[in-house]
């Protein structure tokens, strides 16, 4: 059955995925307008839902603010723009003119539809794509702008997609808001009338909101509702703008860029947006992040069947204090705890002795490394681990070499002070001269010294926007600063296949999913505390899955909060995503380390559903009772929990943990004490955790499905 069909009645088209429909059509005045998003649709039953174009009401009113599938600047529109161009002559306007249209179903299980207008009076040409694919309900968007005139044409609003909700009784936005160090703390909130706009003016995707959205009536929760959600593929600067217009309709619109911003079109340029996708559920808001989890796995990342290894960081070890002697022995010790990827963090290069100076000579330290990198990294190898450092390639010291010699490269406005951040400027990656160079050292820093993985750090934000001498440079620098950066790593991972990339911005300033189109795993959070953790890991899992979500086990009192919990607790916490370790190895005593080998090991045993199962959160992490988070394998043959609670209530009720996911039916056994348990009890009464007594106590439950015949009366 074909993906996308079009209605030879209505002109109606339809596309479809596994388990909802989206509609669209052009109606008469050459706009193209939303028709449907949610369950399934026949043809015959999506045509019946496009509605023509009618005259407003009255004369204070005009086009609807939402329903167009781009909203452009013009005429009668007076809701948030998705297209908004500024022609040579200083006018600002589009109009609608359909000029063809394409299928293309040339790959296997998945289609594109593009949609060619041109503006009637002005040669200017927008083309909406819609891709879909058979096993995802998630729907691609991204608009591409041509000038085919002889004037420059400024792009002052160039979203890649809007998206139109059906009327509702009521609505609920759901996103992320944040700082450093407590980022993606999650906000459901009764969307109020009038336009919500969600941004990010840093050029980075930010800590303080995430470029995504889930948008319900207000009833919706974990196990049922419907949910629409999109998430924009873009690392830079971006806005999401969210409106709710008085004749009780809502929608949103998306892209690149923040307010007084604009991209310059050349005569014969092209820009192409970023994808913006979207998906509809009837599942609740776990349908929708487990929907996003298998998409970002299948289709985004590009090494996700691979089983990520347990990570060591030297970081909170040594900070800036590090040489071969002192990350030999933190290695041998990681060794033994059974780690397998040892990363060397900030402090090996240059002058570094602190965040004032060295950033941007990336040769290693001659009196720490008078050999170079490479006898640790063989060192590590030999120790049956891989080998990683940190690196940060966007910025510089001031006091540095590479400053000294360049200090055009940076960001900057000329006769204005150039703001410094942690005691670093940013390079300037929209110039490809800066480019060429971080590739030229990377690569070579990556051949020369065997490294399997680079942890990429980015530690300030954009400050001043622009550099002289260029024309357009304050405006150019937002999305080619960000598409520089991609051609970086991307010609990176083809030289060297089998190195893997962590993103990191001080912990989860650019986490979506254009940067892990790129790299294989996310630094969550500076905030390495466990109970914090659980509730930005909460923020995170809405749309980004357990596998690439980094989180490490470090010392107590934590630096950051000073709190003091078990390292039992510490290490479920991080066991919900990808383990790594960050304390100081030397330190720990025999009974730590012995215990920490066991919770590694344990780790290894339940990973794979940690990492490519199906995720169900049960319970609030800011709540009163405990918290768990569940990971199913897909086929329902076993399961894991991680369980926490923070302290105990006197005489709060003991209420079991109802598990999700279950084949109803079947039974599984605890792999820790072989109780065998049945699925319809542990799905429909629940599972007694068993929670030691005292504050911050934790439990891991590994359950397999037991198959002996007559005892499992799974579906059949």
């Amino acid at each position: 059955m074909p993906l996308i069909t079009r209605s030879p009645d209505t002109g109606v088209w339809l596309l479809t995925t596994p388990r909802t429909s989206y509609a669209l059509w052009i109606d008469e005045t050459g706009a193209p307008c939303h028709v449907a998003w949610g369950p399934r649709l026949t043809p015959e039953e999506a045509d019946t839902l496009a509605a023509p174009f009618t005259e407003p009401s009255n004369s204070f009113e005009g086009r609807p603010a939402v329903g167009e599938e781009l909203p452009v600047d013009g005429g009668t529109r007076y809701g948030p723009p998705s297209l908004q161009v500024r022609y040579a002559d200083g006018s600002r306007a589009f109009e609608w003119e359909p000029v063809g249209h394409r299928v293309d179903d040339s790959v296997p299980g998945r289609e594109e539809l593009v949609l060619e207008f041109r503006d009637r009076v002005v040669p200017l040409s927008v083309a909406l794509h819609y891709r879909v694919r058979a096993d995802t309900d998630v729907i691609e968007r991204w608009t591409v702008l041509r000038n085919d005139g002889e004037q420059r044409v400024d792009l002052l609003r160039a979203d890649s997609a809007a998206w139109t909700l059906p009327p509702l009784a009521d609505y609920r936005l759901s996103h992320v808001t944040g700082q450093w160090s407590a980022e993606t703390r999650l906000r459901r909130e009764r969307l109020p009338h009038g336009e919500t706009v969600l941004t990010s003016r840093r050029g980075i995707t930010s800590h303080h909101a995430n470029p995504w959205t889930m948008l319900d009536d207000g009833t919706a929760d974990e196990n049922r509702g419907r949910v629409w959600s999109t998430a924009l593929a873009w690392s830079g600067s971006w806005r999401i703008t969210v409106q709710r217009t008085p004749d009780g309709r809502a929608g949103l619109t998306g892209g690149v860029g923040h307010e007084g911003t604009r991209v310059p079109l050349g005569p014969g340029e092209e820009f192409t947006a970023p994808v913006s996708a979207g998906l509809f559920t009837d599942g609740g808001f776990g349908a929708a992040s487990r929907a996003w989890h298998a998409y970002v796995r299948t289709h985004v990342l590009r090494h996700a069947g691979e089983t990520a290894p347990v990570l060591y960081n030297s970081w909170e070890a040594t900070g800036f204090d590090v040489d071969e002697a002192s990350q030999l022995a933190l290695a041998e010790r990681a060794a033994r705890l059974g780690v397998e990827l040892y990363v060397v963090d900030d402090g090996w290069f240059g002058a570094r002795r602190s965040d004032r100076a060295g950033l941007g000579d990336w040769t290693p330290t001659p009196d720490r490394f008078p050999r170079g990198l490479r006898p640790l990294s063989d060192a590590v190898h030999r120790l049956g681990m891989r080998f990683g450092v940190w690196v940060e390639p966007e910025m510089v010291n001031p006091d540095s070499d590479l400053y000294r010699a360049h200090p055009d490269w940076v960001l900057h406005l000329p006769g204005r002070p150039r703001s410094e951040l942690r005691n670093q400027l940013v390079l300037n990656f929209a110039r490809r001269d800066v480019a060429d160079w971080a590739f030229d050292w990377l690569t070579r820093l990556v051949a020369e010294h065997r490294v399997d993985f680079l942890k990429w750090d980015m530690n300030r934000v954009f400050g001043e926007s622009g550099w002289p001498g260029t024309e357009d440079g304050n405006d150019r620098l937002w999305t080619r600063y960000v598409h520089h950066l991609y051609g970086v790593l991307d010609r990176l991972r083809e030289a060297h296949p089998e190195l893997r990339i962590e993103t990191c911005s001080g912990g989860g300033g650019r986490v979506d999913l254009g940067i892990l189109a790129r790299t294989d795993q996310a630094w969550t959070s500076d905030n390495t505390d466990a109970v914090d953790r659980l509730g930005i890991q909460q923020g995170f899992s809405q749309v980004y899955p357990a596998r690439v979500m980094s989180a490490w086990v470090t010392d107590v009192p934590n630096q950051l909060t000073r709190l003091s919990v078990p390292l039992r607790f510490r290490f479920h916490a991080a066991m919900a995503g990808l383990l790594g370790l960050g304390g100081d190895l030397t330190r720990w005593s025999e009974g730590e380390l012995a215990e920490a080998a066991e919770l590694v090991a344990r780790y290894k045993e339940i990973r794979h559903l940690v990492q490519h199962g199906d995720q169900y959160r049960l319970g609030d992490p800011y709540g009163d009772g405990p918290s768990a988070v569940q990971y199913a394998a897909s086929d329902g043959s076993e399961a894991v929990v991680l369980a926490f609670r923070a302290s105990p209530r006197h005489g709060a009720p003991r209420v079991p943990l109802r598990l999700r996911g279950l084949p109803p039916g079947a039974r599984f056994r605890d792999t820790a004490t072989g109780t065998v348990h049945h699925a319809t009890v542990l799905t429909e009464y629940g599972l007694d955790l068993g929670l030691p007594s005292g504050d911050w106590a934790s439990a891991l439950v590994h359950l397999e499905r037991v198959r002996d015949g007559a005892g499992d009366r799974a579906e059949n």
